[in-house]
């Protein structure tokens, strides 16, 4: 009889070490969960220095693309910006987009602050975004700047670009 021979021979038999591959994972792991911890813990406010002067403002879209700019303390239209008004536009959009990203709504006046380092600050107090103004250009913040001197309802000419 004859005995088939086998062409192929066994390989032996070699053990892997999943030692990388589960360090890799333990790294990921690692990482993911100092991620989320960072997340948890409050944002601390930065040190903004001497507040020089504060105004509680809201704003609100008029027919024809205008935005009145209301004093908050007496509910008085206080400004009117008149035309484009870029800037002054996305910005109140920016904040106004987190607003209803949290299903909050108008209510709350921004505060508007201006500091004796010349930093000019909108800031939503509803959810704590903030925008720095000066960052953008002094053309821009005088958009907002001027917000700060009128305040009878008798001075509420449009605010020219």
């Amino acid at each position: 009889m004859y005995r088939a021979m086998s062409i192929v021979k066994p390989m032996p038999t070699v053990r892997r070490r999943p030692w990388p591959l589960w360090l890799g994972l333990a790294l990921v792991v690692l990482i993911m969960v100092a991620v989320a911890w960072q997340r948890q813990q409050p944002v601390q406010p930065e040190a903004m220095g001497e507040l020089k002067w504060q105004r509680l403002l809201r704003f609100e879209d008029r027919p024809g693309g205008d935005i009145a700019v209301i004093d908050a303390s007496n509910q008085q239209e206080v400004a009117l910006l008149q035309g484009e008004h870029g800037f002054a536009r996305g910005a109140l959009r920016t904040l106004a987009r987190e607003r209803l990203r949290r299903e909050l709504g108008p209510q709350t006046p921004f505060e508007l602050s201006a500091y004796v380092d010349g930093k000019l600050v909108l800031r939503d107090p509803a959810t704590g975004e903030r925008i720095h103004l000066e960052s953008f250009g002094a053309g821009n913040a005088a958009v907002f700047a001027q917000l700060h001197r009128v305040g009878l309802p008798s001075s509420s000419q449009g605010v020219k670009p």
